[in-house]
């Protein structure tokens, strides 16, 4: 378990992240869209634009309204599937995702912020990912979900959600399914996903004052689900519902269903969720 001060990351990169060589095995994997092989039918797009679609969703409501703010509450089932889902993102664990998370809130754009742009819009991107002081899974921001044993054991066994996506890619479409489910897919969820550490804490405007660079942006709302509406967040980083008044917020409307199901409940609205 990490136990340094955030004030103390260590922003030097390792050739040991596994952010490190899945970034390096994705991009490099994309480029055998180029042979003939790859060439994708329509149902192969579908199933990239559905990996896209239901990947981002577990991420948006599930790594970040659910594992870090709490927005809700689920059963242990779906809780699990969230995790697993969110896992098939090849952005880590649910708990080392939502570790990181908390503590971008506790010292947003300052020191100890894992991926403020103070330190460069590329480090903000992606590059706080192989830094050296990122790698670990400080469950001592985590405690509400290290006591979820199989979570504790999925975040710990990363890769399998990993291998999980590649076998369901290849499975539903082949060689060209492949590579447009498990790269090209998961290119576009990256750095829509990346996009809220490094654009919406550069450009856009805000509507809150507090107390860092945070921004709402429309175009990156719609990639992310509603997670453009960054500003919006950090003045309510528990609330279920990002977006305001009109504005486009997918996962919202995601939630508000599950909600209707009953498969959701205890979902934080307005001014009670400023803090979480």
């Amino acid at each position: 378990m990490h136990t340094s001060r955030a004030d103390e990351l260590d922003r030097g990169f390792t050739l040991v992240a596994p952010g490190l060589w899945a970034m390096v095995a994705v991009h490099a994997g994309a480029l055998l869209v180029f042979l003939p092989e790859a060439r994708p039918t329509t149902g192969v797009i579908w199933l990239a634009v559905g990996l896209f679609v239901v990947r981002t969703f577990c991420i948006s409501a599930g790594f970040h309204r659910y594992f870090s703010h709490s927005a809700f509450k689920t059963s242990r089932w779906l809780q699990f599937s969230l995790a697993f889902i969110g896992g098939m993102g090849v952005m880590r664990g649910a708990l080392w995702w939502a570790a990181h998370h908390r503590q971008h809130h506790q010292f947003s754009d300052k020191e100890g912020d894992p991926h403020s742009p103070m330190h460069g819009f590329l480090w903000s991107h992606m590059g706080w990912f192989i830094a050296k002081g990122n790698q670990d899974t400080r469950e001592e921001l985590v405690k509400d979900w290290a006591k979820y044993p199989e979570l504790v054991w999925l975040n710990k066994h990363e890769w399998l959600p990993v291998l999980a996506l590649i076998a369901f890619s290849y499975g539903v479409g082949g060689f060209a399914g492949f590579v447009w489910g498990a790269h090209i897919s998961t290119i576009c969820l990256w750095h829509a996903t990346f996009s809220l550490n490094s654009v919406t804490h550069r450009f856009g405007p805000s509507k809150y004052e507090v107390g860092d660079t945070s921004t709402n942006l429309g175009s990156v709302a719609l990639l992310t689900f509603g997670e453009g509406w960054h500003n919006n967040h950090h003045r309510y980083p528990a609330r279920a519902r990002l977006g305001e008044g009109r504005q486009i917020d997918i996962s919202w409307w995601g939630i508000a269903l599950l909600e209707k199901a009953g498969l959701v409940w205890g979902v934080r609205r307005g001014a009670a969720a400023k803090s979480g």
